[in-house]
């Protein structure tokens, strides 16, 4: 598969807001165990700290993943984010499961600046009961917010 197309001109650099899907090789169920959903999520969160990025929210489904990030600083790299964040886990999870994880590149879409991050963060939760995995946003075990809680972002799920 190709890497999906980047916005002509727009440079990913600097305090945005970013909606990211990363899928896993040939769409290969690998986050269905707790152990592997929380190395993956070490690896983002350290990814995120050393990159000056927020995670907004995530969810992890079997055979992708969810992201909505925010750059902090003025300096905060999309490309460069997204690159370590699927190196650092595709090497934790390559070590345990001996298979790659991810299918090459990311799609993105870059929220506009009078977009709400939290209907987007409430999209995220609710995949889990879009695909018939879980009656209520708050039943699935692999997802979350780093910065709201999330009664706050599933009390308007439902």
């Amino acid at each position: 598969m190709s890497r999906p197309p980047r916005i002509v001109g727009f440079s990913y650099i600097g305090p945005y807001r970013y909606f990211l899907t990363f899928c896993t090789g040939n769409r290969q169920t690998a986050f269905t165990i707790a152990a592997i959903v929380d190395q993956t999520l070490v690896q983002f969160r350290r990814t995120a700290r050393d990159e000056a990025f927020a995670i907004l929210a995530y969810c992890l489904m079997p055979d992708h993943v969810h992201l909505l990030v925010e750059g902090l600083c003025d300096d905060s790299g999309l490309r460069r984010f997204a690159k370590l964040a699927k190196q650092r886990s595709g090497a934790a999870f390559a070590l345990s499961e001996r298979r790659p994880l991810w299918q090459e590149g990311f799609h993105d879409h870059v929220l506009r600046a009078d977009e709400d991050a939290k209907a987007v963060a409430r999209y995220i939760l609710a995949n889990p009961v879009r695909a018939g995995l879980v009656v209520s946003p708050g039943d699935y075990p692999h997802s979350g917010s780093d910065v709201w809680t999330m009664a706050d972002l599933i009390e308007s799920v439902r």
